[in-house]
């Protein structure tokens, strides 16, 4: 068995920022009722780019940062809702786009907690010894499902990408203890159907059914009792106190739902760190980008503890100590 290290952290978003005054040009909202509920003030919404280049953009530089090339790369795996196709898979397109010709890949489809559980998978091929050098990216261009009629949901996303490279090693670190959960008898608070179907023998398709569809009440309930209880178990089976914890870092979805997690767990706001203001929810991508946002700050360094903890649409949740 090996131990897997958690080599670099890289990020990419789309350079079109898009205020709330911006989107109180296209549907009835205002930048005070926005940040009010969410703590958002803008996102990135991508003009050109797709999920695919997003994640290679950010990919590649994570390969640079880890003193890797392209070639060395293993496997890659994408976490991501929003794929270019339904076939080939994100992972490939990445693999093309960077000239990792001698990875698999594949992508995993778990919402805004794909990334805790394509790191989760990414640990174990690593551990077993299947891998040596994986590539691991969350990536969304949610914008492109998103009914931008309805101030509900769309003006809660963004565009953008993170990813990070786990290397083999013997010197401990990645992930020191983890905690899954699925719950599909939940799966209708959150949906987006890539292909609805539709058929020569299909009437009145409700093309309403591509959009993103949300029970904002349903998953702020849910992740405000599901997310403490994740936090807790982990840091149980990673025998450790919050003392040993530099950070928490929550998926980037609502200030509201981090600031009741944060009273649950008797804990200062401090100790969680969030950027949703800069960039909304990015699902998969919402993680990595503030992991490597954290790097490039310099407000975690090598041998630091963190808690990274994600919740979304399956309804999936998750969380992970990890140690850079």
């Amino acid at each position: 068995m090996y131990d897997s290290k958690i080599a670099s952290f890289a990020k990419y978003v789309p350079e079109n920022i898009v205020k709330n005054d911006d989107l109180s040009k296209i549907v009835e909202t205002s930048d005070e009722w926005i940040f009010s509920r969410t703590g958002i003030k803008e996102r990135r919404i991508s003009i050109s780019e797709n999920t695919s280049q997003m994640c290679a953009n950010a990919g590649k530089l994570a390969v640079e940062r880890a003193g890797l090339s392209p070639s060395d790369i293993n496997l890659i795996i994408v976490a991501t809702m929003s794929s270019d196709f339904s076939t080939p898979s994100s992972a490939c397109m990445v693999q093309k786009i960077i000239g990792a010709k001698n990875a698999a890949a594949f992508d995993i489809g778990a919402a805004c907690s794909g990334f805790i559980f394509a790191l989760s998978a990414a640990d174990k091929f690593i551990k077993t010894g299947a891998f040596e050098n994986v590539l691991v990216a969350g990536g969304e261009t949610l914008s492109k499902m998103l009914d931008w009629s309805d101030r509900s949901t769309c003006v809660l996303f963004g565009d953008g990408a993170g990813a990070c490279v786990l290397t083999r090693g013997n010197i401990g670190g990645g992930i020191i203890a983890e905690d899954l959960h699925s719950d599909g008898e939940k799966a209708d608070a959150l949906t987006s159907f890539f292909k609805p179907v539709n058929n020569a023998f299909c009437e009145n398709l409700d093309e309403k059914l591509k959009y993103v569809k949300m029970d904002g009440r349903e998953i702020f309930n849910f992740a405000t009792r599901k997310v403490p209880l994740s936090i807790n178990t982990v840091l149980q089976k990673a025998n450790l106190s919050f003392d040993d914890i530099k950070y928490i870092v929550p998926h980037q979805a609502n200030s509201r739902i981090v600031e009741i997690i944060a009273r649950k767990l008797k804990l200062p706001m401090e100790k969680f760190f969030m950027n949703m203001d800069k960039y909304g929810n990015t699902s998969a991508a919402s993680i990595p980008i503030a992991l490597s946002e954290m790097v490039e700050q310099k407000l975690i360094n090598e041998k630091d503890k963190i808690i990274v903890s994600g919740f979304g649409g399956g309804l999936t949740w998750g969380s992970a100590v990890i140690q850079i």
